[in-house]
C-alpha cells in the first residue's frame, strides 16, 4: 500500500487541479460572456433544438477574438466574439457556425469534459510512473521522455473526443435539415482563419486531427449511415 500513495497523491492532486481549473474557467466565462442572440444564428439554434426534439439550444458569446467554439464542464456553449465578427463579415455563414454548435453539443453529450479529468490524472501517474523508471536508465532526459510520452497519450485521447464530437455533429446537422457540407466547409477554411497552415507539431502531438482526416470520417459515416437505410 506504501508502495502505492505516491500514485494515488498525484492523481488526488491533479483532480484536484482538474476541478480548480473547472471553477477558474466557469468564472472567467460568467465575466466575460453574453447569451448568443444573432439574428442570423437564432433560426439555427432553433433547428438544432428541433432536431433533438427540445427548445432551441442556448448558447454564449465568449468575449475574446480568437477562433473558437466552447464546451464549458458545466454543459454550455460558447462560440467566441472572433467567430461572430466573421459571420458579420461574411467570411463565415450561419450554418457553418451551427456546425461548431452542434460539435461542442457533441462534447456535451459524451461527456467529454468529465472523462477529460480522469484521463488528466491518469496521463500524470503515468508522467510519475515512468520518470521513475526512465530516470533511473537516462538521467534527465529520462524526465523530458516520460513528459513527451505523456503529452502523447493526452494528444491521442484529445483526437479521439474530436472525431466523437464531430461525428455527433454530423448526425445532428443531417437531423436539423443542415447536412454535413457546412461543416466541412468550414473544416476547409479554419487553417486560414486561425492562422495555422499547416505546419508545427508533429501530428501524433496534436490535440485536433488533420482537417482531411476529419472531413474523410465525416464521409465515411455519412457513406454507412445511407448504407444502413
Amino acid at each position: 500500500m506504501l508502495k502505492l500513495t505516491p500514485f494515488l497523491l498525484i492523481i488526488l492532486y491533479a483532480m484536484a487541479m482538474w476541478f480548480f481549473s473547472a471553477w477558474r474557467l466557469k468564472r472567467e466565462l460568467n465575466q466575460n460572456a453574453t447569451p448568443l442572440n444573432h439574428p442570423r444564428l437564432t433560426p439555427m439554434l432553433e433547428r438544432l433544438g428541433r432536431a433533438m426534439d427540445l427548445p432551441a439550444v442556448q448558447a454564449h458569446i465568449y468575449e475574446i477574438e480568437p477562433i473558437n467554439g466552447l464546451a464549458a464542464p458545466d454543459g454550455r456553449i460558447f462560440l467566441t466574439r472572433g467567430f461572430i465578427r466573421k459571420l458579420d463579415a461574411c467570411e463565415v455563414t450561419a450554418e457553418e457556425l451551427a456546425s461548431v454548435i452542434a460539435h461542442e453539443l457533441g462534447h456535451v453529450a459524451r461527456g467529454h469534459s468529465r472523462r477529460r479529468m480522469v484521463d488528466f490524472a491518469g496521463q500524470n501517474a503515468i508522467r510519475l510512473a515512468l520518470t521513475g523508471v526512465l530516470g533511473r536508465f537516462i538521467p534527465f532526459v529520462g524526465a523530458w521522455l516520460a513528459n513527451l510520452a505523456a503529452v502523447a497519450i493526452a494528444a491521442r485521447l484529445s483526437r479521439q473526443d474530436e472525431f466523437e464530437a464531430d461525428e455527433f455533429a454530423s448526425a445532428l446537422m443531417i437531423k436539423a435539415g443542415l447536412g454535413t457540407e457546412p461543416q466541412k466547409s468550414l473544416f476547409r477554411k479554419l487553417d486560414a482563419l486561425t492562422g495555422r497552415m499547416g505546419a508545427g507539431a508533429p501530428a501524433w502531438l496534436l490535440s485536433h486531427p488533420h482537417t482531411g482526416r476529419r472531413i474523410a470520417a465525416i464521409e465515411a459515416n455519412e457513406a454507412r449511415w445511407n448504407a444502413g437505410g
